[in-house]
């Protein structure tokens, strides 16, 4: 991910993600409905992957009420989620790191967006746990990305990219973007995101979002721990 250090990425994110995520604005009201199951009029929300500030600043604008911790391993890009924030910043605690530099309490709900793809297996389903260990009973992890089989992966991010076109058709360029990323992001089928999900302690695995290469799911942590699952809290 170190994309999301350098400067001219950091300056054109939020128009490029725009215009490559199908109904991101949507998207990001759709989080917060699902949210707003879970989270109080005062509460609290973690958000992981938070650079940029795009969601932070849809759930504070929707939300006068919610705190926030946002946490990102690009420091520039939280510098873009200050500015993007505005004077909603003083309600945001912002931290550079992964999950683990996560404040270690029950938050009444979490985010990830557009994050968890560039995460192998094995790492993000230590990060779901990370997520799931700082949430309170009950409490809702809304999350989205790419998501398709591996046999797949071509077409479906031929149609991301397509989609990302001015006139949906791709030139030699997006076809080496899409090379590219179909190299290197080891994005997995929806089958295996609902198992990673329930493999790392959650339960009502639900998908809510589908457009073109990226799914969304919104998931919850127990009200009750059993004995089989403790080990899953404590990662």
């Amino acid at each position: 991910m170190s994309t999301f250090k350098d400067p001219s990425a950091v300056s054109s994110y939020q128009q490029t993600a725009q215009a490559k995520v199908p109904g991101m604005a949507a998207l990001h009201r759709m989080t917060h409905i699902l949210l707003a199951e879970s989270v109080p009029p005062t509460g609290e929300v973690l958000v992981l992957g938070a650079g940029g500030g795009l969601e932070l600043d849809a759930f504070a604008k929707a939300q006068p009420g919610w705190r926030f911790v946002g946490v990102d391993p690009s420091l520039p890009m939280l510098e873009l989620a200050r500015e993007t924030l505005g004077a909603n910043t003083s309600r945001v605690v912002l931290v550079e790191g992964l999950i683990e530099d996560a404040p270690m309490r029950e938050f009444d709900g979490a985010a990830c967006l557009l994050t968890l793809h560039f995460l192998d297996p094995d790492t993000r389903l230590q990060t779901l746990r990370g997520l799931l260990q700082r949430l309170r009973p009950g409490g809702v992890l809304v999350i989205a990305h790419h998501s398709y089989a591996p046999e797949a992966r071509l077409r479906w991010l031929r149609r991301s990219a397509a989609f990302a076109s001015i006139d949906g058709v791709l030139d030699e360029r997006d076809e080496a973007s899409v090379a590219v990323m179909a190299d290197k992001l080891p994005a997995i089928s929806e089958e295996d995101e609902a198992a990673l999900l329930e493999a790392a302690g959650f339960t009502e695995v639900e998908l809510f979002y589908a457009a073109l290469s990226f799914r969304g799911w919104v998931a919850r942590r127990p009200l009750f721990i059993g004995p089989g699952e403790a080990d899953k809290v404590q990662g």
